[in-house]
């Protein structure tokens, strides 16, 4: 027995007897024989004149919103000759308004944020929501395996790259993995070396770059970066440089030979600052002896009216005798 949605209940009929009187036949057996008309309209595209012109109009901030809205709608990452020709908006004002999109659409501000990659701007998920977003979607995070990571790896730095190099990089046969990831469309075939045999050459996608989120290849980081953040050459660091520890320290400060040697340097740096105040004051009477024959002192100026000369200190001139 159903029951009431309205009531709560038990329905007085069953669910068969509900479906009999609810489920009619799909037409009209009198209209079998007639052609049915067509009702949907024609689907006339706009003149990209038309649509330049409206976009000529728009402001800033409604420039944002269209780029905003197509790029929601697109399946892949679009470049600005792509937005060009779906909106007819400049491509300078498209450049200004994926960059003031960006900066409101980034991490930490939005659940959805714009990544230039690829060649072109993508709306992703934020990182800090991914989990849930999967958790929703009820799909597997696409992971690769260490010898897929290596294979690919080789690829994207060494590329165009054989498969006689990567295995003589890696020691290994990586025949199944490019495979994979070619099936993948990580990586593709870019042609053929010329040497003998003609081995095919492997580059990196357009969906690698997707992958990995970078804006193209320069974004990847350097062989130096990399080594640099392995553990390896972090363990080697610490070896050959570690750092000094305070009971080390404490060892070193109660060494009577260290205490010696530091003494020593003390008497060694008071030394050298006393000869250099010397020599400062040295070239100071050296300067003040040079700057007196270079440049003498004038004789003072007889005044005009034939009167004494002024007082050296500048006071009154004396008076002269017998006034």
């Amino acid at each position: 027995m159903s029951t009431s949605k309205k009531s709560g209940g038990p329905s007085p009929f069953s669910e068969d007897e509900v479906a009999a009187v609810t489920a009619g036949p799909s037409t009209d057996p009198e209209l079998d024989e007639v052609e049915a008309a067509t009702i949907d309209a024609p689907d006339l595209e706009t003149p990209f004149e038309k649509v330049a012109a409206r976009a000529r109009k728009l402001t800033e901030q409604q420039v944002c919103n269209v780029i905003e809205s197509v790029l929601f709608v697109a399946a892949e990452p679009q470049s600005i000759d792509q937005l060009f020709d779906a909106t007819g908006i400049d491509r300078e004002r498209l450049q200004k308004g994926l960059e003031a999109l960006q900066g409101q659409r980034r991490d930490g501000l939005a659940g959805v944020v714009l990544h230039e990659v690829a060649g072109g701007w993508q709306l992703r998920t934020a990182a800090e929501s991914s989990d849930f977003v999967k958790r929703f979607l009820k799909v597997k995070p696409q992971r690769l395996t260490r010898a897929a990571l290596e294979t690919l790896a080789i690829c994207a730095y060494r590329q165009p790259v054989t498969r006689p190099e990567i295995e003589d990089i890696r020691g290994v046969d990586s025949g199944a993995v490019l495979k994979a990831l070619l099936d993948r469309r990580l990586i593709k075939i870019v042609g053929k070396k010329e040497e003998v045999g003609r081995p095919i050459l492997y580059g990196t996608t357009r969906e690698f770059l997707e992958f990995f989120a970078l804006k193209d290849l320069n974004a990847l980081p350097t062989l130096r970066e990399f080594h640099e953040l392995t553990e390896e050459h972090q363990e080697i660091v610490e070896k050959e440089a570690p750092r000094p520890t305070a009971a080390g320290t404490v060892e070193a400060l109660s060494d009577p030979a260290f205490q010696e040697r530091l003494a020593e340097q003390e008497k060694a740096s008071e030394a050298a600052l006393e000869q250099l105040e010397s020599a400062i004051e040295t070239a100071d009477v050296t300067t003040r002896a040079v700057s007196k024959v270079l440049d003498p002192p004038k004789p003072p100026e007889a005044p005009p009216d034939g009167g004494a000369p002024p007082s050296p200190a500048g006071g009154t001139p004396p008076t002269p005798a017998g006034s």
